[in-house]
């Protein structure tokens, strides 16, 4: 088979499994973003555990020209009353506001978070999304 005969059976099965990779990212983003509507908008008492963040670096080269690119995702995890512990992702400014061992209301909704507010004696601060 020549090079001809070979693209035309490669790039149409490469297409649909691109096209397949996107709709199960489609398909499981509309899930979680439907279950979560499903979910009780709820506010309870917490404190912050633990912050992280993830840094993916991106390194490629165009015309000899090297190039350098980073993504910094943010995450914090809360312990609710009853000592289960959950995680949120986090924009950069809500990340910055929050210190390990704040005390105060997490509201969120599934995996969605909407705010942290610490408790007034360590002073007020409002910390999400409005």
């Amino acid at each position: 088979m020549d090079i001809l005969g070979e693209l035309q059976v490669i790039l149409p099965v490469l297409f649909c499994v691109v096209l397949g990779i996107i709709a199960i990212f489609g398909v499981r983003s509309i899930g979680e973003w439907s279950h979560n509507n499903k979910q009780p908008l709820l506010s309870v008492v917490s404190r912050v555990v633990s912050k992280r963040s993830l840094v993916h670096y991106r390194h490629h080269h165009d015309d000899g020209i090297s190039h350098h690119q980073s993504d910094t995702y943010y995450y914090a995890t809360f312990e609710l009353a009853d000592g289960e512990r959950i995680e949120f992702k986090l924009s950069g400014g809500e990340y910055g506001l929050l210190a390990e061992q704040d005390a105060g209301m997490l509201t969120y909704q599934g995996t969605r978070f909407y705010g942290f507010e610490r408790e007034k004696d360590r002073g007020l601060r409002l910390v999400g999304r409005s």
